[in-house]
């Protein structure tokens, strides 16, 4: 079953609230192939193709992103685990984060001729998307909870984008 099956109908511009947590573990497994594979190869234009993910994902959830459409419709439905549903907004925060990494990458290699920074970038997506995909650990989703219990950052009425910490360490939901 698809976020999409389980509310209401909503508009293009907008990101999907629950989130199926394999989802964006599958496709956080793609985001660190593709920066390992800028690294390694040195590629540049991998991390344009990783900005343009993050910030059609942050805009339109998977609906613009071709990793999140493969993860969403063919992979994960494939998969059998069982499938969690987690809040969204932490989810879009994080998927923020990587918009403004990716972006910056892509702007210190093409603009600011600083190959050394961009793929230092890439490599820490390489970290941050291995941690999720792997682990199940989302420090992007950490920081939006750390950000709305100081206030920071609405979303006090949603008690799982205030403590994220339910959703760490459970081997049972571990991608199998």
């Amino acid at each position: 079953m698809t976020a999409e099956a389980i509310g209401p109908p909503r508009r293009f511009f907008s990101f999907p609230d629950p989130v199926n947590e394999t989802a964006v573990r599958v496709t956080a497994a793609g985001v660190a192939t593709m920066a390992l594979a800028a690294v390694a190869l040195r590629r540049p234009e991998l991390l344009a193709v990783i900005a343009y993910g993050f910030c059609a994902r942050l805009l339109a959830g998977p609906r613009l992103s071709p990793l999140a459409l493969l993860s969403t419709r063919l992979i994960t439905p494939r998969l059998r685990v069982r499938h969690r549903f987690v809040a969204g907004p932490p989810k879009r925060f994080a998927q923020g984060l990587g918009a403004g990494a990716s972006v910056t990458a892509v702007l210190f290699y093409y603009v600011a001729n600083l190959p050394t920074a961009a793929f230092a970038l890439a490599g820490a997506m390489v970290v941050l998307a291995t941690l999720e995909a792997a682990a199940g650990i989302c420090v992007g989703c950490l920081l939006h909870a750390l950000l709305v219990r100081r206030g920071v950052v609405a979303g006090a009425e949603c008690a799982d984008c205030a403590d994220v910490t339910g959703r760490l360490h459970r081997p049972s939901d571990a991608l199998r």
